[in-house]
């Protein structure tokens, strides 16, 4: 789904990859590969509503930012 908001910013949501936490108020932290503005898809951490129609302020990661980021989460123990 495309959709643009204020005449500007528009967005697709290309792949849900999962969701990281639901909250009660029915929005999900999610990540997902999105395309901002018709460019190439980046990995994207944000909260969302049930439907992608809204979102909050989130992060979007580069393959290879996404690819050190797991390498670094995988050098720690957890």
């Amino acid at each position: 789904m495309a959709v643009e908001r204020d005449g500007e910013l528009t967005f697709e949501v290309i792949e849900e990859i999962g969701k990281i936490n639901t909250f009660k108020n029915g929005w999900s932290k999610e990540l997902n590969r999105v395309s901002w503005n018709g460019g190439d898809p980046k990995y994207d951490i944000r909260e969302w509503d049930e439907n992608h129609e809204r979102m909050s302020k989130g992060i979007t990661l580069f393959d290879y930012e996404l690819k050190k980021l797991y390498e670094l989460l995988k050098s720690r123990e957890m």
